[in-house]
């Protein structure tokens, strides 16, 4: 009896670890999302995206006031863009991702950034980096 009692106890354990591995899934997974983020950027690409609608906020910390964004996104149907707000909250900028070109940011508080992607039925490559930048008032 002492048995299989441990067999069932052991089942229920492994059902319940295996019913919760896969609560936490990352819905950009199927397209090999590379986010890389450290002291001196922020940087996001999805490959071969079909159909993705999802929102996903990123913290970065940046030591300066601003950042330049390059883009380098290859669209194909949907919609995608970045938003970006500084420490205080402030959304210092927002644009839709781009073919290619490098912008700037409005001024913002140093500290941990928060980077936005937002797709909407987005096919295609999404690709873009943030890089700290001190602007001068």
């Amino acid at each position: 009896m002492r048995c299989s009692t441990l067999f069932y106890a052991l089942i229920v354990t492994a059902g319940l670890l295996i019913a919760g591995c896969g609560g936490d899934s990352n819905p950009l997974a199927p397209f090999e999302p590379e986010i890389v983020s450290n002291a001196d950027a922020f940087q996001f690409q999805i490959t071969g995206g079909k159909n993705v609608s999802v929102t996903e906020t990123y913290t970065w910390t940046n030591p300066t006031n601003g950042v330049s964004v390059d883009h380098s996104t290859a669209k194909t149907d949907g919609a995608a863009s970045v938003v970006i707000r500084d420490a205080e909250g402030l959304q210092v900028y927002s644009s839709e991702m781009k073919a290619s070109g490098t912008e700037q940011s409005i001024a913002g508080a140093p500290g941990d950034w928060m980077v936005q992607v937002i797709f909407t039925d987005f096919d295609g490559t999404a690709n873009f980096r943030v890089e700290k930048l001190d602007i001068q008032p």
